[in-house]
């Protein structure tokens, strides 16, 4: 049989054509027919024949399907996330907004997350906050799934809950605040976007689409937030790095003062909305 050095670099050529990581792709997609961290790969099993089932893995990817989907896990902010096709993948521009919540209030004791998926900026902010607890909401109770699974994975079941809740029908807020922070990674994307293959046929269309300018959520979470931000509380909305200036209209428009964080290659990533 095949060696597993031998096969990652036949995996990798055979990637090239549609992924810029394919050596990446490769090794990470061995590690997980091995059953293996990619470190102990790479130190301990490549000159092992090559399992069986790593051909599939391979198709599948070079098929455009996700590497996170195919081996079922991602990593963000420290932590190692389950992730499904009911979910997007948590992307490391997002930690940004991670980041920016826990400068804006260290001290927050509730934290609402809007469109919650895997869990991914709910889990990391009660993750660096031991007193605070949580609530994550989202329209998809597979997506719920996947997030309560994760809180149960990384021991914070007992400080977060999840509810099913679509902010685009009535009385969605009912029950959800006061919270002294507010998370939001909405649907931003405009409908007619150029999209990788890999994100338009495998990521939840309805975690991605907002209209034809990006910004139909923003127009319906904005107006919401003084029923569900505490007073000094703080709203961070994730948007796409062309909508800095008109997510930050929406929010004059309500009352809220703004700024922008940028993610750490310097494009606009977060608007942090405040009053007072």
């Amino acid at each position: 049989m095949m060696p597993v050095a031998e096969a990652i670099r036949d995996a990798a050529a055979r990637l090239a054509p549609n992924s810029d990581t394919a050596r990446l792709d490769a090794e990470v997609l061995m590690a997980h027919a091995l059953g293996v961290s990619r470190s102990d790969l790479l130190l301990r099993h490549m000159r092992e024949a090559a399992p069986a089932g790593f051909a599939v893995l391979v198709e599948r990817r070079a098929a455009h399907e996700p590497v996170a989907y195919i081996v079922e896990r991602q990593e963000f902010h420290g932590h190692a996330l389950r992730v499904s096709p009911a979910v997007l993948i948590p992307r490391g521009d997002s930690e940004a907004l991670v980041e920016a919540a826990l400068a804006a209030r260290p001290e927050a004791r509730r934290v609402l997350d809007c469109g919650t998926g895997s869990g991914a900026l709910l889990l990391a902010v009660l993750a660096a906050l031991p007193g605070a607890r949580g609530v994550g909401i989202d329209r998809s109770a597979a997506a719920l799934a996947v997030a309560a699974g994760n809180a149960a994975a990384l021991g914070l079941a007992g400080r977060s809950a999840f509810v099913q809740r679509d902010w685009t029908g009535p009385d969605w807020t009912v029950g959800l605040g006061p919270c002294d922070l507010l998370l939001a990674n909405p649907p931003y994307v405009e409908t007619g976007a150029d999209l990788a293959p890999s994100v338009r046929a495998h990521e939840p269309a309805g975690a991605l689409f907002a209209g034809a300018d990006g910004l139909d959520d923003y127009r319906v979470l904005i107006p919401a937030l003084p029923r569900l931000l505490a007073p000094g509380g703080a709203a961070l909305l994730e948007i796409g790095m062309t909508q800095a200036e008109a997510v930050c209209g929406l929010a004059a428009i309500g009352g809220f003062g703004t700024r922008v964080v940028p993610d750490l290659a310097g494009r606009d990533r977060v608007v942090v909305l405040s009053r007072g």
